[in-house]
């Protein structure tokens, strides 16, 4: 599966491997004009000083501005065409990496985070920035040696010590810096997770006098990541800082020795100094990748964790179409483990629910009620057993077709970004219309009539905050429209007062009038008159199932016979 992951991203990258191609060509005719102030050097040297000639000096410097202004426009087109390599990626594994977000999300709510995207422009940045170009040029490397061969033997075995040298240095760096990177950014990762569930919580924080016990498990977190970081970057920056004084070193002794072997008579003046020039851009590279090597790993990081992500949330594929559900229900003894969790919440429940049909879910605390919704509509896989829609598993649809008929009220509402009617509308086009009759039968219209700007109120970060009533009324528009087949409704009236209940109760003899199928999970029986059937739950399993009255009259208490209470009583 792993490996699988690893040639999901690869694919994409080795999808533009004609562009890496044509960026490696041109990097050649780069690293060739890289040698041009070498030579330049070494023909003012050796031809223009000894011929003190001026028109040799001005076809000269002319050839070389002209040579300059080739390898800076070839330099200009290798980086556009490495930023639209990076850019083709981002786009292509994008919407990919979002969609395996939300998988991650919805089966460990606990690990969700943006992160999986930073990595992804973190990698784009890697692609499009100085770091690759030191993997661009490295490969030319030999040409430079074989040339201070062609200078003299000793300059080329002197240049090939060099290489190894620096090249030494950086696989040091790599393995004193990896562990410390890897390890800061576990403990980076650690502490935002952190304050982000701290933030989602921050007005239970600020209540309770929690905020400095709070900023000091943060803090924690936050120092070792820090504490990590700055090890591995004191790491980094001393080998890197080291490779930089080799490679000046190495320059400098390579002149001492071009000097030795002029005065020897074996070399040329020109030839000490271009020598000495084509050595550093020998090196250039290596002392690139070393000064860089940070980026590299830490884009190799955020490559490994992306691969892990996309091998636990495969890309499913598109499933055979299946005709518009009407509203038929079945659980085949089903057992859901919360994600997190060992023990299953729900063991073996098994239950037929009708198309059209109202049924109540009752029962104590902690007793799979809400467990039962989110298996319902397939946010929570079953371990075993199997959940049905219209006969065909729920798997089975495409989520995008099957979720436009379904509605959805969970205990703890979340509305959206952006504006009442896109909250309603799920963010779809909103029809104008359809908008107002789902908050009409909600019994939110008026209210949200009351709103500075309307239905076009803004609400969410930036815009105005509701009450919990107020939130729930208009997640109960929006499940409701487009009056989809199928409405679960987790403790729809928890937040609401008699007249919000009230509003509630002709929500569901709407849906009823409609032929909609609805689950009610509810704490109040007052609002159990409406259902047709009711579901009663303990410890995760389904003990009483039927028709409403029947269900309510075996779980009412059963009067004692009078001999008892009267023994009672003396």
């Amino acid at each position: 599966m792993k490996k699988n992951v690893e040639n999901e991203f690869k694919k994409a990258i080795l999808g533009l491997k004609k562009s890496f191609y044509f960026a490696g060509f041109v990097s050649l005719f780069i690293n060739l004009l890289m040698l041009v102030p070498s030579l330049y050097m070494l023909q003012l040297y050796d031809r223009v000083l000894s011929s003190r000639s001026e028109e040799t000096l001005l076809m000269l410097t002319i050839i070389v501005v002209v040579m300059f202004a080739v390898m800076g426009t070839l330099e200009f087109v290798r980086s556009r065409v490495l930023i639209r390599v990076g850019n083709a990626i981002d786009a292509q594994m994008s919407t990919r990496i979002f969609d395996a977000m939300f998988a991650l999300a919805n089966r460990y709510p606990g690990k969700s985070t943006a992160q999986p995207l930073g990595d992804l422009t973190q990698i784009r940045q890697f692609l499009t920035g100085t770091p690759l170009f030191a993997f661009f040029d490295t490969p030319w490397m030999p040409i430079y040696i074989g040339i201070m061969f062609l200078f003299h033997p000793w300059f080329g075995w002197f240049a090939i010590f060099a290489a190894v040298v620096a090249l030494s240095l950086t696989l040091i760096n790599e393995k004193r810096t990896k562990q410390g990177l890897e390890a800061s950014n576990r403990h980076y990762q650690s502490s935002q997770s952190f304050i982000q569930a701290s933030l989602r919580n921050s007005e239970i924080i600020e209540a309770m006098g929690m905020h400095a016990n709070v900023r000091r498990r943060w803090y924690s977190r936050y120092i070792s990541f820090l504490n990590e970081q700055s090890h591995a970057s004191d790491e980094a920056g001393l080998w890197s800082n080291m490779s930089k004084t080799v490679r000046m070193l190495m320059q400098s002794l390579v002149l001492g020795l071009g000097g030795y072997l002029a005065i020897k008579g074996e070399l040329s003046p020109g030839m000490m100094i271009a020598g000495s020039i084509i050595m550093g851009r020998a090196l250039a590279p290596i002392d690139l990748m070393t000064s860089t090597w940070k980026q590299f790993t830490t884009a190799r990081i955020s490559y490994q964790r992306l691969g892990e992500l996309l091998a636990e949330f495969p890309e499913a594929s598109a499933p055979t179409p299946l005709p518009t559900p009407k509203g038929f229900i079945d659980l085949e003894g089903i057992i859901v483990i919360p994600p997190g969790a060992k023990v299953p919440s729900l063991r073996g429940v098994s239950m037929s629910i009708k198309a059209g049909e109202t049924v109540g879910v009752i029962g104590p605390s902690a007793a799979g009620k809400s467990s039962l919704a989110r298996a319902m509509l397939g946010v929570w896989p079953c371990v075993n057993g199997k959940v049905r829609i219209d006969g065909a598993e729920i798997s089975h649809y495409d989520r995008a077709v099957l979720g436009s008929h379904i509605g959805y009220l969970p205990q703890d509402v979340e509305l959206f970004d952006g504006t009442i009617s896109e909250n309603i509308s799920r963010y779809e086009d909103p029809k104008p219309e359809m908008v107002v009759e789902a908050a009409q039968v909600a019994g939110v219209h008026e209210m949200i009539l009351q709103l500075p700007q309307g239905y076009d109120t803004p609400i969410g970060p930036g815009g105005i905050a509701l009450s919990g009533g107020q939130r729930q009324r208009i997640g109960l528009a929006r499940a409701i429209y487009n009056y989809p087949t199928i409405v679960v409704l987790d403790e729809p009236n928890s937040n609401l007062d008699d007249v919000g209940e009230r509003a509630l109760v002709g929500v569901i003899a709407e849906l009823k009038k409609r032929m909609t199928t609805v689950v009610l999970i509810t704490h109040r029986p007052a609002i159990l008159g409406i259902t047709d059937k009711i579901a009663f739950m303990r410890d995760g399993q389904l003990y009483l199932y039927g028709a409403r009255d029947e269900v309510l009259a075996a779980l009412a208490p059963q009067p004692q016979p009078i001999q008892e209470q009267q023994g009672a009583q003396s």
